[in-house]
């Protein structure tokens, strides 16, 4: 099945709100392994629409249009697509009294133009609306699936999630199963050539998607019933591990954090951290994670030197010989924090997030990471920066760096011999 997505409304293409529909419902059709091949933006203007609706239904068998369902003149979407579509509507007084409790609810008096929304296109699926007054509707016609959808993302997500997606699932003739396989280490650019063989075949499908640090592989199959559906899934993801190895760090998991802190705990280690440059944010991520506390012993910011000097142990040889930002502070901050914490991995950050601060021998985006580990120590340089505005880039990148780090150290034994010194 061939989709297409529709987003309704003047101010969407003025850019006075921004259009979120089209990348969720994107992703959420691709869960379903149903392809978007276009995505479209037009006003409130019953000609353009029409061309644009007319166009998608010659080309798509699943159309979906978001907004125009509200009470106003200008909300034109339910009546262009009956007009094109040959269907005719009717007062559904069930409808009208749910929108009239609904005002009643909210201490309200109902407008009388209300009343459009109770409007039914006929032998349609009416998709109730329990956040807010405009129903959704499902209409087949000749072969097409035309999906009519409330524009506020308050309305129109809880509707395609309890209502659209069980449909679609319902009306598929088989079975459709996805699993995102994270990766960490390696872009896009340089992933996708390793794999292109993988990429290229029908049946799991296999999508990359870029994401900041890392790439997300989404792996979806189609088969006659789950087992076998995950059967091909499981196959293609081991020849993902065959090629690309560590450089997988989860399935089916929501972030490289979730994973080192699950790590931890199996394997019931703990770790501290020591941060200058990213101010706290490595120890913010983990402690979202639940369960952390049993392995997270402490985290300390040390942006100033005498702190890194009299809370962890760096001495002022090092920051007046090689500076703040150097292997040799990062270092001993990452050995001062182990002792002071008895932490199984002490993790260090010490770099220049900038915009301000760089030099030609540490540009902005320079960052040293250190993790200590059974009294050694491995330590690495890194240059995040793309451009000198990229504060929060580098101090995430530095961040998922660190963990990353940290991952490998705990899941290979040779990542130890090779990196601690």
């Amino acid at each position: 099945m061939n989709a297409e997505i529709i987003s309704v409304g003047t101010e969407i293409i003025l850019g006075d709100i921004l259009n979120t529909h089209s990348q969720y419902l994107s992703q959420e059709l691709a869960h379903l392994g149903i392809n978007v091949y276009y995505q479209t933006a037009v006003g409130d203007n019953d000609k353009r629409f029409t061309s644009i609706l007319k166009t998608a239904i010659s080309r798509s068998d699943l159309i979906i249009l978001t907004g125009g369902l509200g009470p106003t003149t200008d909300d034109i979407t339910k009546e262009v697509a009956c007009e094109l579509l040959g269907v005719k509507c009717y007062l559904d007084e069930n409808i009208l009294n749910k929108i009239k409790t609904y005002f009643e609810k909210s201490g309200r008096i109902m407008s009388n133009n209300n009343t459009k929304q109770a409007m039914v296109p006929e032998n349609s699926i009416v998709l109730e609306n329990n956040c807010g007054t405009a129903p959704g509707f499902i209409i087949n016609k000749d072969g097409k699936t035309v999906v009519l959808l409330p524009g506020p993302p308050r309305e129109l997500r809880p509707m395609f999630e309890e209502k659209v997606k069980p449909y679609l699932k319902y009306n598929s003739k088989d079975v459709i199963v996805s699993k995102n396989v994270r990766v960490f280490g390696i872009g896009e650019s340089d992933l996708e050539p390793k794999i292109s063989k993988i990429v290229k075949q029908v049946n799991p499908t296999v999508a990359l998607y870029a994401k900041e640090g890392e790439v997300l592989i989404r792996v979806t199959s189609k088969a006659s019933d789950e087992k076998e559906a995950n059967l091909l899934i499981d196959k293609t993801i081991d020849e993902l591990y065959s090629i690309l190895g560590n450089y997988i760090y989860g399935i089916n998991k929501e972030s490289l954090q979730q994973v080192l802190v699950e790590e931890l705990i199996e394997q019931n280690k703990t770790i501290a951290t020591a941060e200058s440059c990213t101010g706290g944010m490595l120890a913010s991520k983990l402690t979202q994670i639940s369960g952390v506390s049993s392995v997270f012993n402490m985290g300390v910011v040390t942006y100033e030197n005498w702190v890194k000097r009299d809370l962890i142990d760096v001495t002022e040889e090092s920051l007046s010989k090689y500076g703040a930002v150097s292997q040799e502070v990062a270092t001993e901050m990452a050995t001062g924090l182990s002792k002071k914490s008895s932490a199984d991995f002490s993790v260090s950050i010490t770099g220049i997030a900038g915009p301000n601060g760089g030099s030609e021998e540490k540009p902005v985006g320079t960052v040293y990471i250190a993790v200590c580990h059974k009294q050694k120590v491995w330590c690495k340089r890194y240059n995040f920066a793309r451009n000198k505005n990229e504060r929060e880039y580098i101090r995430n990148l530095a961040c998922l760096n660190a963990m990353n780090m940290i991952r490998l150290t705990l899941i290979d034994e040779k990542i130890f011999e090779d990196n601690y010194i």
